[in-house]
């Protein structure tokens, strides 16, 4: 009964995306804290960009220079192991997550357990270890740290060009782009009273004063 009553949190996000890091592992800290049900959506951040007609903050000038910097902030501030890649551009915008977040929508389907290790994975893999993505092999390994048996794992890889779940990728970066998605994190909180969306991983003060919850900063586990 008490499952019924907790605040249904979807967090749209794309592994590309640094920043998001940030706030997808502040709302796996609070999920035991705030009386959430929190759902996972991989969507594909380029295709929020072409439809909002946003651009990543690499790609204007004053911002780039100042990314580098505000990247470590971030990462000693929400207790993250980023690491700034040596160039960003080859990462972002050569290389791309259309590939890992097909992956992502591949185990949400499928394993939606494993949803949030293999994510986090990714993440350790591009913003932590500057490795691959992009390539079976590096889904691969991202699986196998996730503790998926290896049968999941191929039948994930396999599916990344499946044209069901190229659909259902699409689907949910529209699904997004309807509740007014610009960038990643964007994070949507539904109330009794309605749904309301918040974009970027700083407004969790905000969120916690929309869900009359508790912020006690990045980690609320300080033992952690």
């Amino acid at each position: 009964m008490a499952s019924l009553l907790r605040t249904k949190v979807e967090f749209f996000y794309d592994v590309v995306s640094p920043y998001t890091w940030f706030g997808f592992e502040t709302l796996c800290r609070y999920r035991p804290h705030w009386n959430m049900e929190l759902v996972l959506r991989p969507f594909f951040l380029g295709g929020i960009m072409k439809q909002s007609g946003n651009r990543p903050p690499m790609m204007v000038p004053a911002k780039a220079l100042h990314m580098n910097t505000d990247l470590k902030r971030n990462a000693a501030y929400f207790q993250v192991p980023l690491k700034v890649v040596e160039d960003p551009f080859h990462v972002l915008v050569e290389k791309g997550s259309l590939r890992a977040q097909r992956l992502l929508t591949a185990v949400k389907l499928n394993n939606p357990r494993h949803l949030e290790e293999v994510t986090r994975q990714l993440w350790i893999r591009i913003w932590s270890e500057g490795t691959d993505i992009t390539q079976n092999n590096s889904f691969w390994q991202a699986g196998k740290k996730a503790k998926m048996d290896d049968e999941d794992i191929e039948k994930c890889i396999k599916l990344v060009d499946d044209p069901v779940v190229k659909k259902t990728l699409i689907d949910t970066t529209e699904e997004a782009i309807e509740y007014g998605a610009f960038g990643a994190p964007t994070i949507v909180v539904h109330s009794k009273s309605g749904s309301e969306m918040f974009f970027g991983s700083d407004r969790f003060p905000l969120i916690a004063m929309y869900m009359n919850a508790q912020w006690k900063g990045p980690n609320p586990n300080p033992r952690d």
